[in-house]
This record gives structure tokens, C-alpha cells and sequence, in this order.
């Protein structure tokens, strides 16, 4: 049964919410505020700018705090832990230079590709390329077995890059006097481009790192021009 006279007891025992600290973070709600969050278009803290940076902060590229953390990050290279897949292939040492073009071409076209879809980050590449990559490994060895990403954003990206190899080695095939590229061949550049990733990425979920090295190579491009910046600063 109910009883006002416990329930108004049980009322006054519950701990009374402290209220939010006048210039408080956004996130934490606890720590003072001290820099301006383009993305949230709120003021943070220095901590959860830290922490949550990349993680659950969608970080855009031309943040001048993402900016200064990347620069101390490319001083202290991050190492790949043990059992990260394809690190065991051995790339022979003639085929990026007999291949360069080929590996621009698919360089581009996941520059491109990320472009033209603002929400992709680092891991959906990475995962993407190490797909791609066994797949090509078993087509070397004459059987066909695919297993692409389960993400539909990965997945995507998987079948944009095997269309596009698989129009590259039919081009190769067709033009008189050309070496076809071989299944073996397309799986070395794919892991090149794969541990390239690992090396230029720092890890954290919402990375885009890679990404933005990718866009670098090809500064002349106008499809993977950045619109101007948007960040307001209060």
C-alpha cells in the first residue's frame, strides 16, 4: 500500500543535484570551460578535449587543437601490437616502383571516395583494405572467396575498390604489350597501403588521420578540395 508519509521520507533522502558551475564544460559539466569545441559549438575543458578527442568527438580536420595534437603525435609514433594482421607478408621489394601508377590510382580513389562521404573514418579504410587484401590473397592461389565487411560503410568502400581493381587488370589485359597484373600483385599493394594506414593513423576511433594523408598527395584535385573552414570562434 501506498504511504505518503514514506514516500515523502524516501523523498528527502535522495542526494540533491549540485547545480552546473557558471562557465562549466560542456561534457564533464564539472571542470571550467577553457576552449572552444568546433564541433560540439560549445566550450570544453582541456581534459575531455583530451580524452574524448577523436573517441566521442567527431573532431573536424581544420581544429586547431586536433592540429597541435597530431603535430605532437607524428613525434611519437605509436607501435602496432603484436598479431596485427598482414604484418607477417613479406612485399617484394620491385613491386611499388613497377606499380606506382596503380597505387595512386587506388590511393586516389579512397581519397575520393572519402570525400564524397564525410563520415568515413581511419577504421573503415583499414578494414576495407584488410578484406580486399585476403580476398586478393586467396584469388593468387586460384580460389574464390570473399568475405567483405559486415559495416555498411566498409562494405562499400570493399566493393568501390575491388570494381575498381578489377577495371584497372581489365584495361592491363586488353592494351596490347602490357604485363597483366596478377592477383598476387594487387594483394602486395593492398597491404602496402594497409600497414601505410596502421603507421599514419593514431588508433582512436573517429581518426581520420590517414584520410587527410591521402588527401595531401593529390593537392591538385578538385574533388578532394575541403570546403572553407565553418568554425566560429566565439
Amino acid at each position: 500500500m501506498f504511504c505518503p508519509s514514506s514516500a515523502y521520507s524516501a523523498e528527502l533522502s535522495l542526494p540533491v543535484k549540485e547545480p552546473l558551475v557558471s562557465g562549466s564544460c560542456a561534457i564533464c559539466q564539472k571542470r571550467k570551460a577553457s576552449r572552444f569545441c568546433p564541433a560540439k559549438a560549445e566550450k570544453i575543458c582541456a581534459v575531455c578535449c583530451g580524452t574524448e578527442r577523436e573517441v566521442t568527438i567527431d573532431c573536424p580536420a581544420d581544429c586547431a587543437y586536433l592540429i597541435a595534437a597530431h603535430r605532437y603525435e607524428s613525434k611519437h609514433p605509436r607501435s602496432l601490437p603484436a598479431g596485427t594482421a598482414l604484418l607477417d607478408e613479406t612485399i617484394p621489394k620491385d613491386i611499388l616502383h613497377a606499380h606506382q601508377q596503380p597505387m595512386a590510382a587506388l590511393a586516389f580513389s579512397i581519397a575520393k571516395f572519402c570525400a564524397a562521404r564525410p563520415a568515413t573514418v581511419d577504421n573503415d579504410i583499414l578494414s576495407a583494405l584488410e578484406a580486399l587484401a585476403q580476398t586478393y590473397k586467396t584469388l593468387s592461389s586460384g580460389v574464390i572467396y570473399e568475405l567483405p565487411p559486415e559495416a555498411p560503410l566498409q562494405r562499400e568502400l570493399y566493393a568501390a575498390l575491388r570494381d575498381f581493381l578489377d577495371g584497372i587488370k581489365k584495361q592491363q589485359a586488353e592494351r596490347a604489350g602490357s604485363a597483366a597484373f596478377k592477383d598476387i600483385e594487387v594483394f602486395y599493394l593492398l597491404v602496402f597501403l594497409y600497414r601505410m594506414g596502421l603507421l599514419r593513423t593514431n588508433g582512436r576511433p573517429r581518426s581520420r588521420l590517414f584520410i587527410e594523408f591521402l588527401r595531401r598527395q593529390f593537392p591538385q584535385a578538385p574533388e578532394l578540395q575541403r570546403e572553407q573552414s565553418r568554425i566560429i570562434m566565439p
